[in-house]
């Protein structure tokens, strides 16, 4: 089918968009010589795309009613069998519904996305088929990922299992809720400013997000391709190890990787903390809203590793304040220039498209106002910047990453792992239907001064159950060099042998 030609008005108004004032008569003259151009376009249209096939069967599922989603955590129930072995055979995987498995509804959480469906399969969707791996679904996730708590998904939020009624952490919310609920194994969560530790602190679950480019990212819909990370949530390290095992390595189709080094990071989990350099990171201790159980139960953590032979010490990183300042250009300018104005997959860069996914996205100009405030106001101040500074700070803020991200290279070269708290509090309430905007906000955002440097900086970071305090989980962060998610799970499986981190 042959694509729609412009008329000349059309000309004249796309040169306006431009900038570019031309008369209907220069227009005219645009449009005759602007023919092979279209002819191209013919071509392209009449070509089939050119995307991965889809190699196990499923059925578009069912959106699971109350009675099946106690805690709101579910967004489509679709059994998809791997393979008949494999390091995930009898292992159960839940999807952030911001992953494309082909044949389901995807909606990443935002009504302005509902009736899409994906005819592709996420790289990792592949990879944990063909380990053996069961995948029981799609998980509830936050307004297209922009939100750390879990009230900003249509339609409603999701609940913490330890107590419902609080967040369950996001944007990865239900991914953690179902986890920590036992109703899956293992779960896959995004991270572009805390999205699989935030709710994995707020949940007790085990939530890593690895070295950037390490998991392709191919087929999970971006936010700013710089910051966007995928992993593994589980209920205990060895699943998560697993998982990443399975996850972890080029795919050839997506420009974040470049020369991902993978490990077999179960090989690590009983190698013990004896010999390994823990640098407790003074900063990590003072971001605003600390709450005082979380820094004793992250203290007493501390302590433990200590107890089984790490060597502790406090160490100072100045620029870790900073690093989180530095996330908000890259974040907000680049999400909304990548994810809205680029209808979720922008340009530059080359790797697989899902032009099925831009054309359903592009259509939120359409519905901008039924996108979330936390959304709303992350374009707002991202367009302000784009229109205004041209994309200045934006370009800053990357370059300054480079020397930030060198503040905690030096820290490495000195110690194995940093250790400090996931977050500054524990869950909160969840806001209600008529809450103010400053309490919807606040509750999206205030957590993201602990988590959002190590987006910006690459390393990986992994959040770890280490106590409850009124009722409620807190989390323990450990942060590694490039590629040393083996460390991390060494330290992790050795704190888990303490035994059950609820009673710490």
């Amino acid at each position: 089918m042959a694509i729609t030609r412009p008329t000349a008005l059309q000309i004249v108004e796309v040169a306006a968009e431009l900038g570019m004032a031309l008369s209907a008569e220069q227009a005219a003259g645009y449009l005759t010589l602007m023919q092979p151009n279209f002819d191209a376009y013919d071509i392209i249209d009449a070509m089939p795309d050119n995307v991965p096939a889809v190699k196990y069967p499923r059925t578009p599922g069912y959106r699971p009613g109350p009675d099946e989603n106690t805690y709101g955590a579910w967004y489509y129930k679709s059994v998809v069998k791997g393979a008949a072995r494999g390091k995930l055979a009898g292992k159960t995987v839940v999807l952030k519904d911001n992953v494309s498995l082909a044949g389901v509804p995807m909606m990443n959480g935002a009504s302005t996305l509902e009736g899409f469906v994906p005819s592709v399969d996420a790289t990792i969707v592949t990879r944990m088929l063909d380990a053996g791996a069961t995948i029981l679904g799609k998980a509830t996730c936050e307004h297209f990922c922009l939100s750390g708590g879990s009230h900003t998904s249509d339609p409603a939020p999701v609940h913490n299992p330890h107590k419902p009624g609080y967040s369950a952490g996001g944007s990865s919310s239900g991914s953690a809720a179902l986890v920590a609920a036992g109703e899956v194994d293992m779960a896959i969560g995004g991270d572009q400013g805390g999205s699989i530790r935030i709710p994995a602190s707020y949940c007790g679950i085990y939530g890593m997000k690895p070295t950037h480019g390490l998991v392709p990212y191919t087929g999970v819909m971006p936010i700013e391709t710089t910051i966007d990370h995928t992993g593994p949530m589980t209920a205990n390290v060895k699943d998560n190890a697993l998982l990443l095992e399975v996850l972890a390595g080029a795919d050839g189709l997506d420009p974040r990787q470049y020369a991902p080094k993978k490990a077999p990071y179960t090989r690590a989990l009983d190698r013990g903390v004896k010999g390994l350099k823990i640098g407790v990171l003074k900063e990590g201790f003072s971001t605003a809203g600390m709450q005082a159980d979380v820094v004793d139960k992250v203290k007493a953590g501390a302590e433990r590793f200590r107890e089984l032979g790490a060597t502790v010490e406090e160490i100072s990183i100045p620029e870790h304040p900073l690093t989180a300042a530095v996330w908000q250009p890259i974040g907000l300018e680049g999400l909304t220039a990548q994810m809205m104005l680029g209808n979720g997959m922008g340009f530059n860069w080359k790797g697989l498209y899902d032009v099925s996914l831009i054309d359903a996205h592009s259509a939120w100009r359409e519905r901008a106002d039924d996108l979330s405030p936390t959304l709303k106001l992350s374009m707002i101040v991202g367009q302000y910047f784009l229109t205004h500074y041209r994309g200045r700070y934006y370009g800053k803020a990357q370059n300054i990453a480079r020397r930030m991200k060198a503040a905690y290279d030096s820290a490495f070269a000195s110690y194995d792992l940093l250790l400090m708290p996931t977050l500054p509090m524990k869950a909160t309430p969840l806001p209600g239907s008529d809450a103010p905007l400053a309490e919807i906000v606040a509750r999206a955002f205030e957590m993201i001064g602990t988590t959002s440097q190590f987006d910006v900086t690459g390393h990986p970071a992994m959040s770890i159950p280490c106590g409850l305090s009124e009722g409620l989980p807190i989390g323990l962060m450990l942060v590694a060099g490039d590629y040393g998610e083996s460390t991390i799970y060494q330290a992790a499986s050795a704190f888990e042998s303490l035994g059950d981190w609820k009673t710490m």
